[in-house]
């Protein structure tokens, strides 16, 4: 069936298709009230793809999906926020996916940016993620058969294919960077157990594809319950390692490569970092803009996670509890990640900070506290192939048996996909060998859309459907005030992309032109 746009105000049979309001509107629960859709299906809901599913309302078509799949072998929709005998927290899926390695790039960023600017814009950055995944969470909820991002960009901008296509691209190249970050930083922790000299041929490209391997196995659970019970672990390893560096750094007697009086590298005769540790409030003097911008991007990459949303949801018996996994994410991330950043600063400094800030420990505390991240650093990677296979999966096989029961081609085509995808992330690590500089390339790249564009634009074209639109029919200040809010996030999406990606690309010009990074597919190890 091809669905048909227009402007005009839609009508669908939905209970209640008012503005959301209330503290059900923020935190989600039973009383959440959902309004009418924005268009018509562009998913089929039912493997026969019969056009009368397309008079159902929200509600019916989250209990027609979990009635198709109730006696088959492989179920998605398992997942709640909490734990619920036999499932598990959608919550452990969030936490995996935000309680990870980029926290170790907040000291760096704060000796960029100055502490007091960076823990402000840690706060604004939650805060804005939080708005925009709670627009992303009503947007699923009208449209409940959407089972990922490029389906919403298709709805987003009005049913045209292109859109869809477009939002593929970027969704897989997204996950697949994502992937490609893991396999860098597998290799950069096996380099520094090792050391430099351990005799191993094209050391940091075998350690590479070791990671590679590894985490491709563990990619092969097909649903999201079953990646849940490993995300849990995930985080609380994680949640360890990050608390272990920021004690240990306060413990140790001074930063890794402290020295007491100036002096110099003899190989280069650069000056080396000297004397106590310096904290500043402020940016120093000097601080460029290319730099500034690119710690801020660190910062905003480890928020900004709203691609993976879409596809958590789809798989929740209970879309509307959501928002509880959502709050409760968001706290633990602005407690955990500011006192990390600002605790780890304050004792290493403006010289000795390196990015994963495990560097700054001297070598014993280094291996003990990098050693709990190994869970995230398979998981994660891990986590996100899962969501790209998902979406290839879901498309290859929607209407066959294949999908939902276990079958020879189903598992085949599976492992197949995920293969493919860690063979990219295993090339795209290799290519761009740089912990910073590749963070702040995908959020420029990647967040301006699934982080900000997107939601804005989701917001307009809901409230259009609900027939108050702001700065028009809604005059209330709740309206103005979302309404001027929406077009500053669809505005800082475009300076993202803009400004974000030449800041990011400069600075990846400026490292390869200072020689403080290697080469592309190195074998030198890349330790730290």
């Amino acid at each position: 069936m091809k669905a048909e746009y227009s402007d005009e105000q839609p009508t669908y049979d939905v209970h209640d298709a008012s503005i959301p309001r209330g503290w059900s509107a923020w935190f989600g629960g039973p009383r959440v009230r959902v309004g009418p859709r924005i268009a018509p299906q562009i998913v089929p809901i039912s493997d026969d793809g019969r056009d009368s599913d397309s008079n159902l309302s929200s509600d019916a078509i989250l209990h027609k999906q979990l009635a198709e799949e109730a006696n088959c072998a492989i179920q998605y929709r398992t997942c709640s926020w909490q734990k619920v005998r036999p499932i598990r927290k959608t919550a452990a899926l969030l936490f995996s996916e935000y309680i990870c390695l980029a926290i170790m790039s907040f000291p760096w960023s704060y000796s960029v940016l100055g502490l007091v600017p960076g823990l402000i814009l840690t706060v604004v950055q939650a805060i804005i993620v939080l708005y925009t995944s709670i627009v992303l969470w009503e947007f699923c909820l009208r449209h409940p058969e959407v089972r990922d991002v490029c389906d919403i960009g298709q709805m987003l901008f009005w049913g045209q294919k292109w859109a869809w296509y477009f939002t593929a691209v970027m969704f897989i190249l997204n996950n697949t960077f994502i992937q490609g970050l893991h396999v860098l930083v597998g290799a950069k922790y096996l380099n520094t157990m090792v050391g430099p000299n351990a005799s191993i041929s094209c050391q940091t490209v075998s350690f590479g594809a070791i990671v590679c391997v590894i985490c491709w196995l563990s990619s092969l659970p097909r649903t999201f319950s079953m990646l849940s019970k490993l995300g849990t672990a995930s985080a609380a390893f994680t949640f360890i390692s990050v608390i272990l560096a920021t004690i240990l750094a306060g413990v140790q007697s001074h930063p890794a490569g402290f020295s007491a009086q100036p002096a110099t590298d003899p190989t280069t005769g650069a000056a080396l970092p000297s004397g106590d540790p310096i904290v500043t409030a402020v940016p120093i003097l000097g601080t460029t803009f290319v730099s500034g911008l690119g710690a801020f991007l660190n910062i905003s990459y480890t928020f900004i996670g709203q691609i993976t949303l879409p596809s958590f949801i789809a798989e929740m018996r209970e879309p509307k509890d959501f928002p509880k996994a959502l709050w409760a994410c968001t706290i633990l991330e602005i407690i955990v990640f500011s006192i990390v950043g600002a605790v780890i600063y304050a004792f290493v400094g403006n010289q000795y900070i390196t990015s994963p800030a495990f560097g700054s420990l001297i070598p014993l505390y280094k291996k003990v506290a990098f050693s709990f991240m190994i869970p995230t650093i398979i998981f994660l990677g891990v986590l996100y192939a899962s969501v790209s296979a998902r979406f290839i999966f879901f498309r290859i096989f929607q209407n066959s048996r294949h999908k939902n029961e276990h079958t020879v081609v189903g598992w085949a085509t599976w492992t197949l996909i995920l293969l493919v995808t860690w063979i990219l992330a295993f090339i795209i690590a290799n290519s761009i060998p740089f912990f910073n500089s590749l963070l702040a390339l995908m959020s420029s790249l990647f967040d301006s859309f699934f982080g900000f564009i997107f939601w804005g634009v989701a917001y307009f074209r809901m409230r259009k459907a609900d027939g108050a639109v702001a700065f028009s029919r809604d005059r209330s200040f709740r309206g103005l005030f979302e309404g001027i809010l929406n077009v500053l996030i669809i505005l800082a999406g475009v300076f993202f992309l803009t400004v974000g990606t030449y800041a990011s690309v400069q600075g990846i010009l400026d490292e390869f032109t200072l020689g403080t990074v290697g080469s592309a597919f190195q074998c030198a190890s890349n330790g730290i």
